[in-house]
């Protein structure tokens, strides 16, 4: 019994950091993203192909993960709408705003390591509203369902604590139509890559 009782608080004190180590499923992250959209759309009339462009813009937006396992995780990202201004030839025509919750799947190579790379998979649904184009003359589609793929990593700090270093790709499109006739006039591809660094706490 005199020897079971040191060996016993050997093995605690073995167990204890990894106890301390050990991390929940939840995963909260604010990043700073900057959106560059692919400027893509359709000829239309007298006017060339790509000649709609959709400002640039840095948006922050918080994301929510939950790990299922180690390796398989989920993340929820969220924003706030967010205002762009349209240019066609390089001429301001108006703005709109877009809400993009998008949602996706990933797998972690290395989980429990301090540099945890990722992949992931999934689906975006962009919300358009406050459509201000051509004097109100033409309209956009209210909403964009597409698909997302991602990149990237989190890199511990300190306990709970990440650095995260992401890149998605996001497919979002809309139909620009004559407001009086709801005629379509062209389609516009925004297909943003979207590069976000901040900062994540797990519990």
């Amino acid at each position: 019994m005199t020897k079971l009782v040191p060996l016993t608080l050997l093995a605690a004190a073995l167990a204890a950091p990894s106890l301390r180590a050990e991390e929940g499923p939840w995963m909260v992250r604010l990043r700073a993203v900057a959106l560059q959209p692919a400027d893509k759309s359709d000829a239309f009339s007298t006017v060339q192909a790509d000649a709609i462009h959709v400002s640039k813009k840095t948006i922050p937006d918080v994301d929510i993960s939950y790990f299922f396992t180690p390796n398989f995780s989920t993340e929820l990202v969220l924003t706030v709408p967010q205002e762009h201004d349209v240019t066609l030839n390089g001429t301001k025509i108006g703005t709109f705003k877009h809400l993009p919750p998008t949602l996706t799947a990933q797998w972690r190579f290395l989980p429990g390591q301090t540099f945890n790379p990722y992949v992931g998979a999934g689906l975006n649904l962009t919300l358009i509203s406050d459509v201000k184009l051509a004097g109100g003359a033409l309209d956009l589609d209210k909403t964009s369902v597409g698909l997302a793929a991602q990149v990237g990593a989190d890199i511990k700090l300190a306990p709970s604590w990440h650095l995260n270093l992401d890149v998605k790709y996001v497919q979002i499109k809309s139909d620009v139509k004559d407001k009086a006739t709801g005629a379509k006039v062209t389609t516009v591809k925004v297909d943003p890559m979207l590069y976000g660094v901040g900062v994540g706490y797990r519990f």
